[in-house]
């Protein structure tokens, strides 16, 4: 009789406090809220979480910000260039290769930058546009040493936006920089990252490197190739051209080509469809410790003309054989031009490459010891002052 009694209270007042913590003034009970579907091994929260104002996703930070401003301004500059070309073997087996790359659009006009890399051997290349149309391009002109390319295609002003070129001289190591381009086929894929060197030089043909390349830890893949790199401006700084890979994807070592190179050339190629560059008549250095020795000269070059000498050659006959003997110690060694050290052949080719035929020079050799000035007036096709001396 006493054991029910006391259930009957319990059950009474049990009741009661389920009445008064369900009032209107009363929130509901965790074991009263939608929890949605059971999701086995995750443990919902007991009541839902409030998204701070910071993350509140209509609400950007500033850093987030910029980047979606500079896509939003740039990202239909840039186009989607693929190539087709046939590649045939040693035993004469045609195969049709195709290539993806990027580009920047530069002007109102259809002038497409990007690598000479994305479009060389190419027959046929067509340019797609942010708004999915294609252009079939034809080539203005092209640079293989500096890597740098200039294609044409009819489109429609209305769908052309040109993408603004910056400086090089304000760059410094640190600063925020954004590629745009179609790694793996993917259009107008954005990356971040920064400066993480300047001053770099690349190989790209030959004995030729490219000074003053970019530095960068954006993520730069195949497909990046010939599309602008931008300041925080969105101001094109460069063309990424390169990465630094083992698996030759990106490992955060990526490589552009500077803004103030694209410059230099630009004019030459619009105009002559290639960068006229002197001769200088000197065929072949060897690098020593105490200077550039002359190894060949071309006979009758400006080099020549100007006094520099080569190795020293001396025949003798014996019988019905000539024997030739060359004392390349006897040439000349260059240590500097124009005031300038030079050190390695590259010092001494990129100079003159600054120059236009025509141009005077001043050379500085070390000939039996002693230091001489030699001045040397630049040969080549220059197509506005007709053919010089070379």
């Amino acid at each position: 009789m006493k054991l029910s009694v006391a259930c009957f209270l319990s059950a009474i007042l049990g009741s009661l406090f389920t009445i008064w913590m369900t009032g209107p003034d009363r929130l509901p009970t965790a074991a009263a809220q939608p929890r949605g579907p059971e999701l086995p091994g995750l443990e919902l929260p007991a009541t839902p979480r409030r998204i701070p104002a910071a993350l509140d996703r209509d609400r950007l930070s500033q850093e987030e910000s910029i980047n979606v401003a500079i896509y939003e301004t740039c990202n239909k500059s840039v186009v989607h260039i693929t190539s087709r070309g046939v590649e045939v073997d040693n035993f004469f087996f045609a195969e049709v290769r195709e290539g993806d790359g990027s580009g920047a659009v530069l002007d109102s006009n259809g002038h497409i930058l990007t690598n000479y890399h994305v479009i060389e051997g190419a027959r046929e290349v067509s340019v797609g546009l942010f708004d999915g149309s294609s252009y079939p391009a034809s080539l203005v002109g092209a640079d293989p040493i500096s890597d740098v390319a200039i294609l044409k295609i009819d489109a429609p002003r209305e769908l052309l936006f040109p993408v603004l070129l910056g400086e090089m001289s304000e760059l410094q190591v640190g600063m925020r920089v954004f590629a745009i381009g179609n790694p793996f086929g993917l259009e107008r894929t954005m990356a971040t990252g920064i400066i993480s060197s300047l001053n770099r030089t690349l190989p790209l043909r030959g004995n030729r490197t490219v000074r003053s390349i970019i530095q960068i830890d954006a993520s730069v893949n195949p497909g990046n190739s010939g599309g602008p790199l931008l300041d925080s401006k969105g101001r094109l700084i460069g063309i990424t051209t390169a990465i630094a890979s083992r698996t030759g994807q990106s490992a955060g070592v990526g490589f552009a080509i500077p803004v103030n190179l694209v410059k230099r050339i630009l004019n030459d190629l619009l105009t002559f469809g290639r960068v006229i560059r002197p001769e200088s008549g000197i065929r072949k250095v060897y690098e020593t410790e105490s200077g550039l020795l002359v190894a060949s000269l071309t006979q009758g070059g400006p080099a020549e003309q100007a006094g520099l000498q080569g190795p020293k050659v001396t025949r003798e006959r014996r019988g019905p054989f000539v024997l030739e003997r060359v004392d390349r110690h006897a040439a000349d060694r260059i240590i500097g031009v124009d005031g300038k050290t030079v050190e390695t052949a590259d010092d001494l080719l990129s100079y003159l490459d600054s120059k236009r035929p025509g141009d005077r020079v001043e050379l500085k050799v070390l000939r039996d010891g002693k230091k001489i000035d030699l001045p040397l007036v630049l040969g080549g096709d220059d197509p506005r002052r007709g053919r010089l001396p070379d």
